[in-house]
């Protein structure tokens, strides 16, 4: 196993550049696929959601199918296969996605082993999120993980390590309060809203897209008291499934220009890899609406709405990346919540460690197990040849006795006797705990 990560996130990276790297629903298999086939591959999953793309990939080491233990390799070999390794994943995520790699050398970050298991988990639990502890990013990561193992991209490493991840979000939403407060990027674009209208009961909101993030909207306007809501849609009857649960209307996107006309809010998350409203369409909206204000609140990466449309005087653009500072007012209560997470996140970190040295014992026993059975084949074949040739069959079977034990204790007994000799005796310590030899056999 060599698990590797290789990402971009807002913290590391303008929506500018999110926007570059992001994969689509309509790439993200054909994607896969195209990493898969690179050297070495064994297993892929990519995550990419509005704040983040991340690549997660188990490469096949050389000599790794018949030295599954293997001892750990030494720090300068280690360093430059993750250095590598490294190169190959940005390599690969440049040319996919036509990126220069500078851009890319300046805002990605990159781990390998035990911190892939650790980042995965952090972000599992929301902790790596724009909004500490928001709920959204486990569901984005189990469609993620989902698509690859449709697509038998996964298998015992990265499939371990996401279930071990989910597991993990599990058990801190349960034991901490990480979650109690309604913080979301849904949430900050509502009190957005509120911090600019005076009255949120008498306005009309325009909502672009159909999914969880735009439901959360929608739940959270009506909680202020919002009551005409249009939900905008490519497919109507998405449109209208929606609207339906928070009592509002369905549409389809050809129906925004005259949506906008008198629209006070729109918020727009969709998965489209290209503008849906650009800055003619809300120019001529705010025309017929003679200019009065309209607020467009931008969730989606790449992004929904045209930059430009910010120049516009009455229209006032706020992307994922502008309602920072109103997430961070919410975020103080969960400082303490998030503290506890990590705790139980380095737990699931030793689970995951004491895993894989499971499966490297398993794999010295199938050896070790495979070996003492060729003996066994190879005695009990020398001894059958002696029956058949008429010999004592008492002598027969206390000589195949006394062989097999000599050819299973001779190796053992050989590197004992070096140990001690080189003053290692703890290897004879570990030899008297691992065939249970009590101290009357000592001597």
């Amino acid at each position: 196993m060599a698990l590797f990560l290789l990402g971009i996130n807002h913290n590391t990276a303008s929506i500018d550049m999110r926007e570059k790297v992001a994969f689509g629903p309509e790439i993200v298999e054909s994607a896969l696929t195209d990493v898969y086939g690179l050297p070495e591959v064994n297993e892929v999953v990519i995550v990419s959601t509005c704040n983040r793309t991340e690549l997660y990939v188990d490469f096949l080491e050389a000599g790794a199918e018949e030295t599954e233990a293997a001892a750990e390799p030494e720090p300068l070999e280690a360093n430059r296969k993750l250095v590598d390794r490294r190169q190959q994943m940005v390599d690969w995520m440049a040319r996919y996605h036509e990126l220069n790699l500078q851009e890319l050398d300046k805002c990605h970050y990159f781990y390998g082993d035990d911190d892939v298991v650790r980042h995965l988990m952090k972000v599992s639990c929301g902790l790596d999120s724009m909004v500490l502890g928001e709920p959204q990013i486990l569901g984005q990561i189990k469609s993620a993980y989902a698509v690859s193992k449709d697509l038998n991209l996964v298998g015992s490493t990265l499939g371990r390590a996401f279930q071990d991840a989910f597991s993990i979000a599990k058990q801190v939403r349960t034991d901490t309060a990480i979650g109690e407060n309604p913080v979301s990027v849904a949430y900050a674009g509502v009190t957005l809203a509120e911090r600019i209208f005076s009255r949120m009961d008498n306005l009309n909101v325009l909502l672009i897209g159909a999914g969880r993030t735009v439901e959360l909207v929608a739940r959270h306007l009506r909680e202020k008291g919002v009551r005409d809501i249009a939900v905008a849609n490519r497919t109507l009857d998405n449109a209208i499934d929606l609207a339906e649960k928070i009592d509002g209307r369905g549409v389809l996107l050809s129906d925004i220009p005259e949506q906008l006309v008198n629209a006070d809010i729109v918020v727009s998350s969709t998965n489209s890899q290209l503008p849906l409203l650009g800055k003619g369409t809300v120019e001529r909206a705010l025309k017929s609406r003679k200019h009065r204000p309209m607020l467009l609140i931008d969730l989606a990466v790449p992004r929904d709405i045209e930059p430009e449309v910010g120049q516009i005087a009455d229209a006032y653009l706020y992307t994922v990346d502008d309602i920072s500072e109103v997430i961070e007012d919410g975020q103080k209560s969960r400082e303490e919540a998030a503290a506890q997470a990590e705790s139980i996140i380095e737990r699931g970190i030793e689970e995951y460690r004491q895993h894989l040295r499971s499966l490297n014992a398993v794999a010295t026993l199938k050896v070790f197990r495979s070996k003492a059975d060729a003996i066994r084949e190879a005695e009990l074949q020398r001894a059958q040849r002696a029956l058949e040739k008429g010999d004592d069959p008492a002598r027969v079977l206390e000589g195949l006795a006394r062989t097999l034990t000599n050819k299973l204790i001779h190796a053992p007994s050989v590197q004992m006797k070096k140990a001690s000799a080189e003053g290692k005796d703890e290897l004879v310590s570990l030899t008297r705990r691992l065939f249970e030899l009590d101290d009357e056999q000592q001597d």
